[in-house]
């Protein structure tokens, strides 16, 4: 057999153009990962033909005002040592694309969220399959892609509402028991606008410059607001259960613990809302489930992924690297970890004109001595 040698051609390779999806798709077109196989998904988002303005907090210097993230995106779930998955997750880096048609969204705009159920996987599942349709559609969702104090409000107040009317459409459903309910965390980005909303354990944390910066508080009957909170309306705290029963404060459903509508109950699914102007120096964002909380820090998670990134630079991979770290430390938790990470337009550029693809040729053993001849003159 003739020896052998390759020659290594380099070709420019544009950004990522088309990507994997490993999940399954409902009617909605919203991602989810099936259990018992644990199933990644990513996706990219770089449509920046919108900036906002007006959105400067007290720290945030002038110079910042133009910045617009370019968004990607990965997320990973995994049914860990339980016997069911009742976690459920959205991962959407391009909404205008989903609602487009519906009416104009600022750009870039992207909606994330993780669903941690319990008492079965029929409240979370029903969250995420009409999400779309509660967190985007509602009547008070803003119509419009100019970013004001205003829109700001209106942003708020409607995701206010979303958790609200999702609670109350758990209570509606007959296939969807009293005692099945979820927490919920969801994370909205309109420009350099990042938003999120929070009701339970699961938890968001932006990382900026290697800091991680938490965007949700855990609602857990130890927290001393919510204890407080609980007690007043009559509940109680039982070996750091609520009413001895659940772990959490807030939730999504669980109606069977509720009191009737309209009274003021222990267990409530409004929701903490956070924002938070984005600018260069933030890196990512992580969202995930308690799982993964239950074993790491905020600024642990934070590190595992920003040494991910450095080393491969997917987000995906990221999140299924904090998932088994997670699984390492003996975690007793369904796992889900969505990474969203940010750049600035020139840092995408620059990214884009270094990423080249190799094309191999063969040849022959005379052949390679001919042209190494020639180099040598």
């Amino acid at each position: 057999m003739v020896a052998e040698t390759e020659v290594m051609l380099k070709q420019s390779l544009p950004m990522v153009l088309d990507v994997q999806f490993f999940g399954v798709k409902d009617i909605d077109g919203v991602s989810t990962v099936k259990p018992p196989v644990s199933l990644p998904a990513a996706s990219v988002s770089d449509d920046l033909s919108t900036s906002l303005s007006g959105l400067q907090s007290d720290d945030e210097d002038c110079s910042d005002s133009f910045y617009v993230p370019v968004i990607r995106s990965g997320s990973y779930a995994d049914i860990g040592p339980r016997r069911f998955m009742e976690d459920e997750h959205i991962c959407i880096d391009d909404l205008s694309s989903r609602v487009g048609s519906l009416y104009e969204l600022p750009k870039p705009s992207a909606f994330y969220a993780v669903f941690d159920g319990h008492g079965g996987p029929e409240a979370a599942a029903y969250v995420r399959k009409n999400a779309i349709r509660l967190f985007c559609e509602s009547d008070k969702f803003p119509r419009t892609s100019e970013v004001n104090s205003i829109y700001v409000e209106e942003v708020k107040s409607s995701l206010r509402n979303a958790f609200l009317q999702a609670d109350l459409a758990l209570a509606e459903d007959r296939s969807i028991g009293s005692s099945s309910g979820t927490t919920a965390l969801a994370a909205f980005i309109f420009g350099r606008y990042l938003m999120v909303a929070n009701a339970g354990d699961c938890r968001a944390v932006l990382c900026r410059n290697g800091e991680a910066i938490d965007m949700s508080q855990d609602h857990r009957p130890i927290y001393l607001p919510e204890r407080r909170r609980v007690e007043e309306c009559g509940g109680f705290i039982d070996d750091g259960y609520l009413n001895g029963v659940l772990s959490v404060t807030r939730a999504l459903g669980d109606w069977d613990m509720k009191l009737p509508r309209g009274s003021k109950s222990p267990l409530i699914a409004e929701p903490d809302i956070k924002q938070i102007n984005l600018t260069e120096e933030d890196e990512f964002l992580i969202i995930g489930c308690d799982g993964i909380w239950d074993v790491l820090t905020s600024q642990e998670a934070v590190s595992i992924v920003r040494r991910g990134l450095r080393r491969h630079d997917d987000p995906m991979r990221c999140a299924r690297e904090l998932a088994m770290e997670a699984l390492r430390l003996n975690t007793f938790d369904n796992l889900t970890v969505v990474v969203v990470c940010f750049s600035s337009v020139d840092d995408s550029s620059a990214a884009a004109s270094t990423l080249e693809k190799q094309r191999c040729c063969s040849l022959t053993a005379e052949a390679f001595q001919s042209l190494r001849s020639l180099l040598e003159g």
